[in-house]
Order: structure tokens, then sequence, then C-alpha cells
């Protein structure tokens, strides 16, 4: 079971958008963000979170540290 391959996704933000506002974005556009600059993000693994991070940098490469595990509903980790 080590060797399945699993879909990881940060979230650095959400928004909502109108499809008008959504038609309406192209090169440069800037989407606010509900999180503030600076917070802790989602790591979800098939969309269930199961951590916290922030941007890290290693050698020129963006990178996540994580800050914080969290416990799915339902999974009993010790």
């Amino acid at each position: 079971m080590a060797d399945v391959v699993c879909g990881v996704d940060f979230i650095i933000g959400t928004s909502q958008m109108t499809v008008s506002e959504c038609l309406q974005l192209g090169r440069h556009s800037v989407v606010r963000l509900a999180q503030t600059a600076g917070s802790d993000f989602d790591v979800r693994v098939h969309g269930v979170s199961i951590a916290h991070g922030e941007v890290a940098v290693v050698d020129d490469m963006a990178a996540v540290r994580i800050s914080r595990l969290t416990v799915p509903s339902g999974v009993g980790w010790d």
C-alpha cells in the first residue's frame, strides 16, 4: 500500500466570484483571497485535509513546510 500514488493539493486560498467576473479574468488579473498573506494553507489528499503548511524555498524551488498535522474524521490515527 505504501506505493499507492495519491493526488496532493496545496490550497493557498479561496475566493468567490460571479461567472461574469470569471469571464473577465485575463493575464495579470489579481484575485483577492479570503486568507491573509502569510497564513498557513491546507494540504489535502484526495480532497481530505491532512495538514497545514507554509511556503518555503529549497534550492530556489517552491516547497512546503508542514506546520501542523490534522487527523481526518473517521481515521483512527494515534
